[in-house]
């Protein structure tokens, strides 16, 4: 006895067979928000290719359809995807927007996004972080109010030490999360069927790998460059650590 058909099962039937049987299961996927894999197995279980289209249309003199165009009522939300979830959200121009252009990335997409967002945050810390030498003291004003012989001032001195050692955590933290993310977006390639990877989501990763070794190797001083070295070896797979290699170990 064949197993009762999910929601989602039902609507990628009806998206291949609107379509003529051609909508290819990647396209289905991408439609719904689910694997490939999943929708090549309801196709063969449920035996698609085999169901025949059963009559359509409104009998024969019926005018409920009299004068409709096509379509829901203005500001009707079936043509949103998810619309259920839209209208929980913040109502501004811009959160709406966001949410509406994200309706059509794949989880592929949306993991590489997140992957890119990382990266430039990293990146623009470098100069936010830097600490130039043991003379880098700031001083920050933390508490300013009028006292009986004038204005009262509170300073805050950061040492450069503390700084650097903030900068290295953080760094360290955030590089564990980006190889993480690269990881991730490698195994979900290798786990789609061959003929859907396209050459753009290889060449995303190699060109970051390359950015990343291009900071590992730029010789600049930083006492993190040992940091980066690793985590590079990590995420490429390499054995051996960077002065390793130097040296033609």
């Amino acid at each position: 006895m064949a197993r009762d058909q999910s929601p989602d099962q039902k609507r990628a039937f009806k998206l291949w067979f609107d379509s003529g049987k051609t909508m290819k299961p990647a396209a289905i996927a991408h439609e719904l928000g689910i694997s490939a894999a999943l929708v090549r197995k309801w196709k063969s279980y449920y035996k698609w290719e085999e169901i025949k289209p059963k009559g359509r249309g409104a009998p024969k003199g019926n005018k409920n359809a009299t004068g409709n165009k096509g379509g829901g009522p203005i500001g009707n939300d079936k043509a949103v995807k998810h619309g259920l979830f839209r209208k929980f959200l913040p109502q501004d121009e811009e959160t709406l927007q966001i949410y509406d252009m994200t309706a059509d990335l794949s989880p592929l997409d949306i993991l590489w996004e997140g992957i890119r967002i990382k990266w430039t945050n990293f990146i623009r810390s470098q100069s936010i972080q830097h600490v130039k030498d043991r003379k880098d003291v700031t001083k920050v004003l933390t508490k300013k109010k009028p006292g009986m012989f004038g204005t009262e001032q509170e300073w805050e001195y950061q040492q450069p030490w503390d700084k650097q050692a903030v900068a290295l955590s953080s760094q360290s933290a955030a590089l564990n999360v980006i190889a993480r993310l690269i990881k991730q977006y490698e195994e979900a390639l290798r786990a789609m069927p061959v003929d859907e990877v396209q050459e753009e989501h290889k060449l995303r990763v190699q060109k970051l790998k390359l950015e990343v070794e291009k900071l590992a190797n730029k010789d600049d001083g930083d006492n993190d460059s040992d940091l980066i070295n690793d985590w590079v070896e990590a995420v490429t797979g390499d054995e051996g650590t960077g002065q390793e290699k130097a040296a033609g170990v």
